[in-house]
């Protein structure tokens, strides 16, 4: 049986659940963490998103990743290896399902960082494209078996012409605004 990937009206206890998480790794991580960020739809106010909160923590360095990941371990995070490990490690918590929350690792100053926050800014100020991204969130969706990693993988792939699209105009209009 296909379970359709789940995309929900935005739900304004999100942020809250970003603060208290950001909390929550900020303790564990300390100085680890240059910056921890709300990331992803949930970030984005008013917008329909998957119910998981996308957490981006900024790191002088990406390698060794033991440095960071056997304290998020200790929250139950679990390091998944992929290709973008050389650029933005991901990490979930496999005991809870479905998943609630996400980390992507990136180094502080650097290009997924900056790009990250440029597409979830720009999305907060342009609802135009905003509502564009969410239509094309929900058509995905409705081809997705949310059970089947590929089929969530090929959901991830089918938006990234538009993400990409949309961090150029970005980058080219001074995203992020507020980026130190």
């Amino acid at each position: 049986m296909v379970k359709e990937l789940q995309i929900l009206s935005y739900d304004s206890r999100w942020p809250l659940a970003f603060e208290a998480e950001r909390d929550r790794i900020a303790q564990r991580l300390g100085p680890i963490a240059c910056r921890i960020d709300h990331n992803g739809s949930t970030a984005v106010p008013g917008l329909d998103a998957k119910p998981i909160i996308d957490i981006q923590i900024s790191v002088q360095r990406l390698q060794p990743i033991r440095g960071y990941a056997e304290p998020l371990a200790t929250l139950g995070y679990v390091h998944v290896p992929h290709v973008d490990d050389a650029f933005c490690p991901f990490f979930h918590r496999p005991r809870e399902w479905p998943h609630t929350h996400h980390v992507h690792v990136v180094e502080s100053r650097g290009q997924e960082e900056r790009r990250t926050l440029a597409f979830r800014d720009f999305l907060r100020d342009h609802s135009d494209i905003a509502t564009e991204y969410v239509a094309l969130k929900k058509r995905l969706a409705a081809l997705t078996d949310a059970t089947k990693a590929s089929s969530r993988e090929a959901y991830a792939g089918a938006k990234s012409e538009f993400i990409e699209r949309v961090v150029q105009a970005a980058l080219a209009a001074g995203y992020p605004r507020d980026y130190r």
